[in-house]
């Protein structure tokens, strides 16, 4: 998506003109800012759309990801981000991004409109992965798997290669739960 179809608030236009324009239906809301009501809304456009909460060395993960993948038509309220380098890093991050510490191979890694995002099959394994911890990250396994049902099976295969992982039998289990759903 080229960036003149991104209004960010305070770069070009204040938050009320945005707003005036939302209102009056020449724009719509899209995560941190607005895209005109015309543009089909596209990775690329959500990825853009909040490029400037994913810092350097970092990659859009979980939640985020795949929102940014397809999944559900509202961005997480707390966005996710990961380690992209396999050195440790520091960060300042706004309290609405959380910060996951560890290291995401670059194969895993993919630009979308100049954003670094996890692969949409890591993705899903991450979520599966963390719902031992995190039971609302089934809302977006579900969400993802009903814009790409292939994922489903494609991250079973990637969680059986995988050894030694926290949580890898609760993610199992909701990974095949959600394989007979979709089938």
């Amino acid at each position: 998506m080229h960036p003149a179809f991104l209004y960010l608030p305070g770069d070009r236009l204040t938050i009320p003109e945005l707003s005036a324009a939302r209102i009056d239906g020449h724009v719509v809301d899209l995560g941190e800012g607005y895209i005109p009501a015309v543009l089909i809304e596209s990775s690329s456009a959500r990825a853009a759309a909040i490029a400037t909460l994913v810092p350097a060395d970092t990659a859009a993960s979980g939640p985020s990801a795949a929102w940014i993948h397809g999944a559900g038509d509202a961005p997480p309220a707390r966005h996710h981000v990961r380690r992209a380098v396999s050195h440790r890093i520091r960060l300042a991050l706004p309290p609405r991004v959380i910060l996951h510490d560890t290291a995401l191979s670059l194969t895993h890694v993919v630009l979308i409109g100049g954003v670094p995002v996890m692969t949409p099959e890591r993705t899903m394994v991450d979520l599966a992965l963390g719902l031992h911890r995190d039971e609302s990250l089934r809302r977006w396994m579900l969400l993802l798997a009903h814009a790409e049902p292939s994922l489903v099976p494609a991250a079973l295969l990637e969680l059986e290669t995988m050894t030694r992982v926290p949580g890898k039998r609760a993610g199992r289990g909701a990974l095949e739960r959600l394989l007979v759903r979709t089938t």
